[in-house]
């Protein structure tokens, strides 16, 4: 079959393109065992149908067409888009983690010279933008469990790859989750298996820097994932516990108010072994943390995530006082300051929390209290605030396609409000 053309697309492929958009997944695979359909055929706009999917947010059709051979690195785009600048676009990191597994190229750039990285970051899919930064493939890590030159066997052995690789994969750099996550797996809690994967972890760091193209955010990435397993290890050794020990002190709070010293140590000593002193990197986080006392921020963990994966420290999102894992909904009941994952999580930060938990309690109720006089004494400035926040609502939760009467109505209703309001408040003076 002829190589594929700008909009030359038979009646079957226009018809896939179409099953694609409506999300079929057993229709698309039917049309993909045509003999007259081309898995990489290009719309008028130089669209793959990998690239649609992608766009739409279709996991299972993506996967699907994957399977089938489509190109994840077309970029026959009118625009110079690919298959990963689409995903990314599209706000789903499960995509955009299946395309960097199919072979993505990550600093391939469009026609305005952007990467697929820094669309998503314009969007601000900022998930999608840690999945791509963080991007480790297997098959590098799949390199160190084949005996090299003269070795009898591997630096790694190939029952410790998945689990390991799941643990480079992780955008939550925060120690608690890291332990959480050699628990959970019987193949690394064993200290011979951590020290394995240690091992494995620096070579990378040492490949990271000494390699052409250095990359030292990957380098200090390695290295700090490397301290946190041979932590890990030291306490298999000396402790019986399964790592509930380590657990609990990483979580234990100060009781003042419940700031995790040692976790903020832990890490800072990390940073402070990184082996390379020259990297541009440790440079910039140490000048970022040592100014800057234990307790206060921003803490050695909020400046390494971010060096690191890119999340910034004020998006508007809610982390697991226990894990640091993003989406947390599970509020403490009494102080309903702190959240959580989930309740294994809330019975993990119990011991330590309770000491500050009435504290914060008093203090938001404090808040409350206030905020309500304020109100009350000075109602203009509720109202205010009440309609900043009405037009900020408006126009961060509708899209630039809404038309101008839609707007120009919310805008008249407002000022309606306003007006109404203002009269009120005139006449009760």
């Amino acid at each position: 079959m002829s190589a594929p053309k700008k909009g030359d697309l038979t009646d079957t492929e226009k018809e896939l393109l179409q099953v694609i958009a409506a999300g079929n997944v057993q229709e698309a695979s039917r049309l993909l065992g045509s003999k007259d359909v081309r898995v990489n055929c290009l719309d008028e706009y130089g669209m793959t149908p990998l690239m649609h999917a992608a766009y739409k947010g279709k996991a299972d059709m993506c996967k699907l067409l994957l399977q089938h051979g489509a190109n994840v690195n077309c970029n026959e785009h009118e625009h110079g888009y690919t298959a990963l600048m689409f995903a990314g676009l599209s706000g789903k990191t499960d995509i955009t983690w299946m395309m960097l597994d199919a072979g993505a190229e990550t600093d391939a750039v469009n026609s305005v010279g952007r990467t697929a990285a820094q669309m998503a970051a314009f969007v601000g899919q900022h998930d999608c933008v840690t999945v791509i930064n963080n991007f480790f493939s297997r098959v590098r890590l799949d390199y160190y469990t084949q005996p090299q030159g003269l070795e009898k066997e591997p630096k790694l052995p190939p029952k410790l790859a998945g689990p390991l690789h799941k643990i480079i994969m992780s955008t939550n750099l925060d120690p608690v989750k890291i332990v959480m996550l050699v628990k959970e797996n019987p193949l690394l809690m064993v200290v011979e298996a951590l020290e394995k994967c240690r091992k494995v972890l620096e070579l990378i760091c040492e490949k990271c820097i000494k390699q052409q193209d250095m990359n030292e955010v990957l380098a200090m990435k390695m290295h700090y994932l490397s301290c946190v397993l041979q932590k890990c290890g030291s306490f298999l050794k000396e402790r019986q516990d399964k790592l509930d020990g380590l657990v609990k002190s990483l979580l234990k709070g100060r009781d003042s108010d419940g700031f995790l010293v040692f976790q903020e140590k832990f890490i800072r000593e990390c940073i402070r072994k990184f082996p390379y002193c020259d990297a541009t990197l440790l440079q910039q986080l140490v000048r970022s943390i040592a100014p800057v006392e234990i307790g206060s921020d921003p803490t050695a963990l909020s400046v390494l995530t971010q060096a690191i994966t890119g999340q910034v420290g004020f998006m508007d999102a809610d982390f697991c006082a226990t894990c640091g894992e993003k989406g947390a909904e599970k509020r403490c009941s009494i102080c309903k300051m702190v959240i959580y994952c989930d309740q294994a999580c809330q019975k993990l930060h119990w011991f330590s929390h309770k000491k500050v938990c009435k504290m914060l309690q008093e203090q938001r109720e404090k808040h409350e209290s206030e905020s309500r006089q304020n109100e009350k004494k000075n109602p203009e400035n509720h109202i205010v605030g009440f309609l900043k926040n009405l037009f900020a609502n408006y126009g961060g939760k509708h899209t630039y396609i809404h038309t101008c009467i839609h707007t120009s109505v919310c805008m008249c209703v407002c000022i309606y409000i306003y007006t109404f309001l203002f009269y009120l408040i005139m006449s009760l003076k």
